[in-house]
């Protein structure tokens, strides 16, 4: 049985969301896949999470928490710049555990990392192939999903994203297009439901235009400013894993209905019972709104994520919904949509995601390319075949 390891963090949910539905939808192949946190290679004995008390993704996750965004790309500069510095004790701790994990196929749903990922597996195991599975609609280059020079594989979820690559430089063989972003196999085949009964049980009313509020799995407070404009407008909030937001979202009056969501597995479900999504431009969040037929109200602004901002102007160019400046105007954002529902549904209906089926039918293909593996070789790596 051939081992696929997939490669995940927990910084912002997202990573490790679509390495858990790849694993769900392969469960019935002829793999062994195993998910594999960086972080678990990279600091085995959790010296970080000792010394600081949390673990390296926290801080980042409790910054998107408050909305603490500006400047995120010089951030990202410091980071890329810390992780080219420690780049030879990056590999080397990479490499000794794919020696010892031995897989067949080693996929990355993780940016920044790759060229370590991939310089220590070529080092190791040869043979074995790399795929980098972006998980934005984006790269933010340089140095951040796209690493050219490298013999890897790179799994692109829209056509934007297949430009950039090959025009840094990677070879056709190379880039491979998938209809859209990695989303759960929940968000497929969903059970009819009666949502005029099922919003009765949550005390929303059959024939209102209802909101959902979701900024990604640790909320955000800007949602309590949101509420406070559309008072009048009935909504479901989805906080994650804030229980302080939910809290504060419960205590706050309005004069329309208010569904208070914690962390849910069952983001599909909610998403039936609202009329449009309002959050911020993320990959996985847009993506499950509009497959679920949500028009949606984002924004673009100074404190838009990097590798999120191409994302607005893919919301404007497939008519998908609107973009403003600020949440400040969301009233009028809600009221430029509810005029027009009917047309901004049909619009998004248009686009038609598969891609977590379609991830798969790629690794296979990848897999069937490679040098069958040897098990024999000897400690420094596998040979390749007749060598």
């Amino acid at each position: 049985m051939q081992k696929i390891e997939l490669i995940y963090f927990n910084a912002g949910g997202g990573h490790r969301a679509a390495a858990k539905a790849l694993s769900q939808v392969m469960l019935d192949t002829a793999w062994q896949v195993s998910l594999v946190n960086l972080v678990d290679i990279l600091d085995p004995t959790a010296s970080f999470s000792k010394v600081m008390g949390m673990q390296p993704e926290d801080l980042y996750n409790k910054m998107l928490a408050r909305g603490l965004t500006l400047g995120m790309a010089q951030e990202l500069k410091l980071l890329q710049a810390g992780i080219r510095l420690a780049h030879k004790a990056l590999v080397k701790r990479l490499k000794a555990h794919w020696l010892t994990s031995q897989p067949d196929l080693v996929v990355s749903l993780i940016p920044n990392f790759n060229r370590a990922l991939c310089e220590s597996l070529t080092q190791a195991m040869p043979v074995t192939p790399f795929v980098t599975v972006i998980t934005d609609m984006a790269d933010y280059p340089p140095h951040f999903w796209i690493e050219p020079s490298q013999p890897q594989h790179l799994v692109c979820g829209s056509a934007h994203a297949v430009q950039q690559a090959l025009a840094a430089g990677c070879s056709v063989a190379q880039v491979h297009q998938t209809s859209g972003m990695i989303l759960s196999p929940r968000f497929y085949g969903c059970p009819p439901i009666d949502r005029a009964a099922e919003r009765q049980k949550h005390g929303l009313a059959a024939d209102q235009t209802v909101g959902l509020v979701m900024f990604g799995g640790h909320g955000s407070r800007v949602m309590k400013h949101i509420s406070a404009r559309l008072d009048d407008v009935p909504l479901i909030l989805i906080c994650g894993k804030n229980a302080v937001l939910a809290k504060q979202l419960r205590d706050t009056p309005a004069r329309a209905a208010r569904v208070i969501v914690e962390f849910t597995d069952d983001m599909a479900y909610w998403m039936q019972l609202a009329d449009f999504f309002i959050g911020k431009p993320g990959p996985a969040s847009l993506s499950e709104a509009v497959h679920m037929g949500l028009p949606v109200i984002v924004t673009q602004n100074a404190w838009t994520m990097p590798q999120e901002r191409w994302n607005t102007e893919w919301v404007r160019s497939n008519g998908l919904g609107v973009v403003h400046r600020s949440f400040r105007t969301v009233r009028a954002a809600v009221q430029e949509i509810a005029r027009d529902l009917p047309i901004w549904q049909k619009n998004v209906r248009q686009i038609d995601n598969r891609a977590v089926f379609e991830v798969p039918q790629i690794l296979a293909h990848v897999l069937a390319q490679s040098t069958p593996p040897d098990r024999h070789c000897p400690p420094g790596g596998r040979m390749a075949s007749g060598a």
